[in-house]
């Protein structure tokens, strides 16, 4: 039978485009594998709860980083209190209002290194500001650090709502900013949570600009507004030291323990976004 309009001839082009983006795929799941798979072969061996529970000291003893974890879901809370409202703003300024020099600067931001972030850091927040290395400087830093990934992926997010939600909306007579609250930022709450999951990964992940900026001291708090002022060594800041003073049986330790906290904070996420798309079907 004689080919009609309606089959697709396949290419050998295509066949060999789609063969390399499989490849790709499975390149990348392979290498998340391996990466997992070979923290978890040196973690596990030599995981104690004791490292969960207790502070590395030397009087009594004892090896922990309960103090390093504390200070990494500060730092997380903190710098997501103060990015999430100017990132989430910002963006909606920029996608419904205007568009200026602003979101250039935004992407540039996005570019420098994050050496540069604890330098600044350290000056203006620790110097000026008379912050001093402390946790509070350290978020305050990876507020600004972070601000282009949560306004990119919320703008985004905005420019995916259909254009025909907004005229429905003001058509019957609502303001804009009526609109905005209640058509488009809850349609765009899955590309909103995306760009937060992104930017809790740089989070926690970070480690260069929190050494100028939040120290590596390992206490825990006595009190829970006051610690903010106090300098705080996260779980990277200790891998890192750990690394350094030839730890590998700990360092693999905190490496599983910042592997479980990020899925922890994906998983997290997700369930959350999962949960608003069932109540905005239910209504």
């Amino acid at each position: 039978m004689n080919n009609t309009i309606l089959e697709k001839k396949k290419r050998v082009s295509d066949q060999v485009l789609y063969a390399l983006i499989q490849l790709s795929s499975f390149l990348s799941i392979f290498i998340l594998l391996v990466i997992i798979g070979y923290i978890l072969y040196r973690g596990i061996p030599t995981f104690d709860f004791s490292y969960l529970v207790n502070t590395t000291s030397i009087i009594n003893d004892t090896v922990g980083i309960l103090p390093n974890i504390i200070n990494t879901l500060y730092i997380v809370i903190v710098t997501l209190l103060i990015a999430c409202p100017i990132g989430i703003g910002g963006a909606i300024y920029l996608n419904e209002y205007t568009k200026n020099i602003i979101s250039f600067t935004t992407e540039v931001l996005a570019g420098i290194p994050s050496i540069i972030y604890g330098l600044f850091g350290m000056l203006f927040f620790g110097s000026v500001c008379h912050l001093g290395f402390s946790i509070l400087t350290g978020s305050l830093t990876l507020a600004i650090m972070i601000l282009p990934i949560i306004s990119r992926n919320t703008q985004t997010a905005l420019e995916c709502v259909p254009k025909s939600y907004r005229e429905a909306a003001l058509g019957i007579g609502a303001t804009k900013w009526y609109m905005i609250r209640t058509v488009l930022l809850p349609s765009a709450i899955p590309g909103i949570l995306t760009g937060v999951i992104l930017a809790m990964g740089r989070i926690v992940a970070e480690s260069a600009a929190l050494l100028f900026t939040a120290g590596s001291v390992a206490i825990l708090p006595t009190n829970i507004f006051g610690h903010l002022l106090s300098s705080g060594g996260t779980l990277t800041i200790q891998l890192y030291l750990e690394m350094a003073k030839g730890n590998y049986e700990v360092s693999f330790v905190i490496a599983l323990v910042l592997v479980v906290i990020v899925l922890g904070l994906n998983m997290l996420a997700k369930w959350i976004s999962r949960r608003f798309d069932v109540n905005k079907g239910d209504n």
